[in-house]
């Protein structure tokens, strides 16, 4: 039977390559021109695998590192496709022949290939008038092929030209400007120009191609529980398709590998199964020797998976595991594997939890909480790492834990996207816990969230920092029970503001402690509270009218909080353990009283008397002098305040020695505070 190369389907390989590879493989040799730019004019540079004959246009990344897939290489110099060397001359000036596509096959000394296009009579095809595009294997390709295939290619029939000129369309594969495969046989040299079409070399033989992903899977012996699982799942029909898939096709024993248990639950569920099968194809044809690096893929379960390799072998998520690659099929690509890809989205909520939460785990199995959600059930585990359990929380009574444990699980599905300022969320142990939405984080009660967050078939997992303490309590209630904030609920009840500490609400509060006040003397203390406005100002700039948890306010930066006085706190956030100082978290129901920066940071910040309030104006100024008579001792005190901008100064004048003390003071209104601490503590009449 006389087939023509020239007919159909070599008109089709042609437009293909022409339109898209041929610009792909033109891009690969022109950064091996750039590299091998000192050896000479035309010269390119390839990377070869120690040991091995495989020789690539390699990426910036393996250049560098000087390996491929692991394996270190060595750089070779060779003269870019089309280009010949000339003696005595550097580089490689001269343009090789145009030949036939026969002529040209040998030129580029893929002589085998010729060898048998003269044996199978295809030579006087591609010697004539035409326009082919021959895909000529390489001597080392030949090579390859085990004894009995290659002995078949003398039998003195007409296989050997039915063979090299197969009907079937190709599937052309490009990566970026790495590499370019046909049928998964790596193009090592391609685009040779002859005169009646075009060679690229390949590095393996193509082979043809019938049948479907669907078709491979329904009769190999070794995939009969993955055909089932496809078949349960409704997708079965979707793998004999038209269209460009790869599968990672788990075997028998792979899916031997797996729990009777899960694999009982997953064939119950048409959702999972189709989540799982899903997870093992992608909308894309990635052959093994288009992988030179480690890529991130998304499958066609919306998940991603990272494909790589690792010398001859084919890693998926950094595990070896693939047993046979670059089974080829008219609608992709098949790579054999020996485990299982389980997707976050099959999984129940107990199988997100992962190693950096196996004490969380752990406690609750050991509890009985694992074992009391049931698996119809909706359930958002709050799992934090295994660092939150010390030797303080490990020590704890058993039932006081379970109870912690249980406001560590909601009693809903609620992913990340679902998360909101100022939401309610419920636990197993009935408490309300909050959510506090920052620009850079997201928290629940005292602890915030950390990367890492899943979404499993009945549940969701977020990972914490530390242990969740839902408040019971009031600021109030707290800081009496703490007994280091005497001095300051003291200023709180002298002025009128213990409500404050009492009432329902969204507040922060700097809370200096007993400590704080060092400096004080109690004749500083009470003149401070003789001026109750004073006071009410200096304790309400404490305050804020919203709640921040440490962990939200962002590092580095200077966090700006507006506070009840009406003026912003500048906060910079400095964490405890480089700090020094001690580490204070009380959690109200209502507010949070914390002390996450360091203790000179409040006094600086926050200062009690003597502050100068400094603006970006020029005042006008107003004199009151009001005089009062006593024994001969005068004492003047001159007060500037600056408001929007005014000014009032005031000047008293007692009679008695005539010795003088002066204190002025500067207040800034809006827009922000900048305070500074002069001296020896004094308190200035307002």
């Amino acid at each position: 039977m006389k087939l023509l190369f020239a007919a159909t389907f070599a008109l089709f390989v042609l437009s293909a390559f022409d339109q898209a590879d041929s610009s792909a493989y033109d891009k690969i040799v022109a950064h091996s021109r750039i590299r091998a730019k000192k050896e000479g004019p035309n010269v390119c540079a390839l990377q070869q695998v120690v040991g091995t004959k495989k020789k690539y246009f390699s990426t910036c990344r393996n250049w560098y590192q000087g390996a491929i897939c692991g394996k270190k290489a060595t750089v070779l110099y060779e003269c870019c496709p089309g280009y010949m060397k000339l003696d005595g001359m550097r580089g490689c000036p001269a343009v090789a022949p145009i030949d036939n596509v026969f002529g040209t096959v040998g030129l580029v000394k893929a002589t085998t290939t010729q060898d048998y296009s003269a044996l199978s009579k295809l030579r006087e095809e591609i010697e004539g008038a035409g326009s082919y595009t021959f895909f000529a294997p390489s001597n080392d390709a030949w090579d390859l092929l085990d004894p009995v295939t290659a002995h078949s290619f003398f039998l003195p029939t007409g296989y050997v030209i039915g063979y090299l000129r197969l009907h079937e369309e190709l599937i052309l594969h490009v990566v970026l400007v790495q590499v370019v495969t046909v049928n998964c046989a790596r193009i090592i040299h391609g685009n040779q120009v002859a005169t009646n079409g075009v060679v690229h070399v390949t590095d393996r033989v193509i082979t043809a191609v019938g049948n479907t992903i669907q078709d491979v899977i329904e009769v190999d012996d070794d995939l009969s529980t993955l055909s089932t699982v496809a078949t349960a799942s409704g997708l079965i029909e979707k793998l004999g398709q038209p269209g460009h898939f790869t599968l990672f096709a788990p075997t028998n024993d792979a899916f031997d590998k797996l729990d009777r248990e899960v694999l009982d639950r997953l064939m119950e569920d048409k959702n999972s199964l189709q989540a799982l099968l899903n997870y093992h194809l992608l909308n894309s044809v990635q052959c093994s020797e288009a992988i030179m690096a480690g890529t991130s893929y998304e499958t066609q379960e919306g998940s991603n998976i990272e494909i790589g390799c690792d010398g001859d072998s084919l890693t998926v998520n950094g595990i070896k595991m693939v047993l046979k690659k670059d089974i080829v099929t008219t609608n992709g690509v098949i790579h054999l594997i020996d485990q299982v890809l389980m997707p976050d989205s099959a999984k129940q909520v107990m199988e997100l939890v992962g190693q950096s939460q196996g004490t969380f785990s752990d406690m609750l199995t050991e509890l009985g909480l694992s074992a009391a959600m049931r698996p119809q059930a909706e359930y958002t585990l709050l799992a934090p790492l295994n660092t939150a359990f010390n030797d303080e929380v490990m020590s704890m009574d058993q039932s006081f834990l379970k109870i912690i444990l249980e406001n560590h699980i909601l009693k809903n599905k609620i992913v990340l996207s679902q998360l909101y300022n100022g939401q309610r969320l419920e636990t197993l142990a009935g408490k309300f816990l909050r959510v506090f939405v920052y620009r850079t984080a997201v928290c629940i009660e005292n602890a915030c969230l950390i990367r890492g967050s899943k979404e499993g078939n009945n549940g969701a997992l977020h990972l914490m920092k530390t242990l969740i303490t839902p408040a019971d309590s009031s600021m109030y209630q707290l800081l009496v029970k703490n007994g280091a904030f005497k001095i300051f609920l003291s200023l709180m009840e002298a002025a009128g503001l213990n409500d404050l500490l009492k009432q329902e609400g969204d507040f922060t509060l700097f809370a200096p402690t007993d400590e704080a006040f060092a400096g004080l003397s109690e004749r500083d203390l009470s003149l401070l509270k003789s001026d109750v406005n004073a006071l009410r100002a200096i304790l309400l700039y404490h305050f804020s009218n919203s709640i921040f948890i440490g962990g939200g306010l962002e590092t580095g930066v200077t966090n700006l909080l507006k506070t009840l006085q009406g003026s912003n706190l500048k906060v910079l956030f400095v964490s405890i353990k480089h700090s020094g100082c001690p580490a204070l978290k009380l959690i109200s129901s209502h507010s949070i009283c914390f002390r996450d920066t360091c203790e000179n940071l409040y006094q600086s910040m926050i200062p009690l008397c003597n502050i100068k309030f400094y603006v970006q104006r020029e005042p006008t100024i107003t004199k009151v002098t009001r005089v009062i008579e006593s024994p001969t001792k005068i004492k003047k005190v001159t007060r500037v305040i600056e408001g929007q901008p005014s000014v009032t100064k005031v000047t008293r004048v007692i009679e008695g020695d005539p010795t003088m003390t002066k204190v002025t003071r500067v207040i800034e209104g809006n827009p922000s505070v900048t305070t500074a601490i002069e001296g020896k503590h004094h308190l200035t009449h307002p």
